[in-house]
């Protein structure tokens, strides 16, 4: 599975508490904006800002603009198409 529909899948097991999963699915492609975002989210929810705050920078986003991670995740996945 590969783009938009390997990042709806991350962004499902996510909203499923499968973190791990949605991590790795995150981490397969580290140079689409969408991806990183999603990455940054994924660390968010971890609790690790500073990673978190390194993959909003990577994906042109900011830290800040989305205060609950569900709200977050699912402007990913409509991001994603």
């Amino acid at each position: 599975m590969a783009g938009k529909d390997a990042l709806k899948k991350a962004v499902d097991l996510a909203l499923a508490d499968g973190w791990d999963e949605a991590h790795a699915i995150a981490q397969s492609d580290e140079a689409d904006p969408l991806f990183c975002w999603l990455h940054a989210c994924l660390h968010k929810i971890a609790g690790d800002s500073g990673n978190s705050r390194y993959w909003y920078r990577r994906a042109g986003r900011q830290f800040e603009d989305f205060s609950d991670s569900k709200s977050e995740l699912e402007a990913i996945r409509a991001a994603a198409g």
